[in-house]
């Protein structure tokens, strides 16, 4: 079994925002390197960093998320593979 082929235009999206991703992650780290102090962590911007988007992630997906309607037939009417 042989997986799709991409199309180029999907392939140069994929690697301009991989590109763009790595290039914002070497800037943080310039600065990170070239920053006078340390940073002191607070619990709870952390905890909310963690914690939500996650979260929000979920809510989102819990909000939209929509069940397929019943068959027409109903479950009577509907034959499935093992009533062959």
């Amino acid at each position: 079994m042989t997986a799709p082929a991409a199309s180029p235009s999907k392939v140069r999206a994929l690697l301009r925002l991989w590109s763009l991703a790595l290039a914002l992650s070497a800037a943080l780290v310039a600065a990170g390197e070239r920053w006078p102090q340390p940073l002191r962590p607070d619990p709870v911007t952390v905890a909310a960093l963690v914690l939500g988007l996650p979260l929000g992630v979920a809510l989102l997906v819990l909000l939209r998320w929509r069940l397929p309607p019943p068959p027409a037939g109903g479950p009577a009417g509907h034959r499935g593979e093992s009533s062959d």
